[in-house]
């Protein structure tokens, strides 16, 4: 049952929220090739502490993890799902980088992941980036007190598959805000009229996770990243979302002034 979120929680998440946001917003203008993704992680580690906040995936130990995560940040590379370390390796023309993080903010806290280009990249690539990216946007679009978590499902992988991709069967979003991860769990696939049904005060993270092909997945040689089990690129967007008696609030976007 999602954990509903009072009016302090929510002027909270915000303000969380939109430090995120440029984060992310700041970190992805710099991924370009030749720049390893431990700058990058360095960098979002750099900015957050500038901002007061703290890194929520440093030295968090997900369900079934043998050991904390030892990064703040998931950088993941084409193939690479989510999770990824960063590391040394130097992304190159054409790769296509995921940046997955979340932060607290005065004792919540907010998640959220963005996909981009490094340099000029593939016509297809650049397709399954768009289309994972309106796929979490038509996630959002259906929210509002009563909706159920396979709407939710339905709707992204509904648009996923009608533009020749898959979404990972695996891999979910969730609640989020007084911890990292909350009920309840939101697939990227599902039916209309069934699951949990969502309240107003609902803070979710609805992130999809779309692949080429074959969403069938694997662990990679470091433990941590989930990959796709056919080498097949992989993109991943993600935002944190306040559920209203009528709609929605996107909490990890950047707000125009």
């Amino acid at each position: 049952m999602a954990i509903i979120k009072n009016f302090s929680d929510i002027e909270k998440l915000r303000k969380g929220g939109a430090i995120l946001a440029k984060i992310l917003d700041t970190i992805s203008s710099l991924a370009v090739p030749g720049v390893a993704t431990k700058f990058l992680e360095e960098e979002a580690a750099r900015i957050a502490l500038s901002q007061n906040v703290k890194p929520s995936f440093l030295g968090y130990r997900p369900h079934g993890a043998k050991e904390p995560y030892p990064a703040a940040v998931c950088v993941s590379v084409n193939d690479e799902i989510v999770h990824a370390l960063p590391s040394e390796k130097k992304l190159a023309e054409g790769d296509i980088l995921s940046i997955d993080m979340g932060i607290w903010y005065d004792g919540l806290c907010v998640d959220a992941a963005i996909t981009v280009g490094v340099g000029k990249i593939s016509q297809n690539a650049a397709k399954l980036i768009k289309i994972t990216r309106e796929s979490l946007d038509a996630g959002i679009g259906i929210l509002r007190a009563g909706v159920r978590t396979g709407d939710i499902g339905y709707a992204i992988s509904n648009y996923v598959e009608k533009n020749g991709f898959q979404v990972v069967r695996d891999l979910a979003g969730h609640g989020v805000g007084e911890n990292v991860h909350e009920d309840p769990i939101i697939f990227n696939f599902g039916k209309k009229g069934v699951g949990e049904i969502i309240p107003a005060g609902s803070v979710l993270a609805l992130e999809p996770m779309v692949v080429e092909k074959d969403w069938h997945i694997k662990t990679g040689s470091d433990g941590w990243a989930i990959k796709t089990a056919d080498g097949g690129l992989a993109a991943h967007f993600e935002h944190t979302v306040l559920v209203t008696e009528n709609g929605y609030e996107i909490l990890t976007e950047i707000k125009e002034s």
